[in-house]
C-alpha cells in the first residue's frame, strides 16, 4: 500500500469537513492508507485554522 500524498489527504479532510466526501472517496482513503495519522494531523490543523479564522472574522466584524 502506498501512502497518499499530503494534497490528497488535505482534499479528503476538507471534503469531509464540509460534508461533501463521497462514499467512494472515503473507502479509497481507508484502503490506500495503512495509518490514520496523516488524516488526524491534517484534520486537527484544519480545524484549528478554521476556528481561529472564524474568531478573527467575528472580532473584526464586531469592532
Amino acid at each position: 500500500m502506498s501512502q497518499p500524498s499530503w494534497t490528497q489527504v488535505l482534499k479528503s479532510v476538507v471534503a469531509s469537513a464540509f460534508g461533501v466526501q463521497s462514499a467512494k472517496n472515503r473507502q479509497q482513503d481507508f484502503e490506500s492508507s495503512p495509518s490514520v495519522l496523516p488524516y488526524l494531523i491534517v484534520g486537527v490543523v484544519f480545524v484549528a485554522i478554521f476556528v481561529v479564522s472564524l474568531a478573527v472574522l467575528v472580532n473584526w466584524l464586531v469592532k
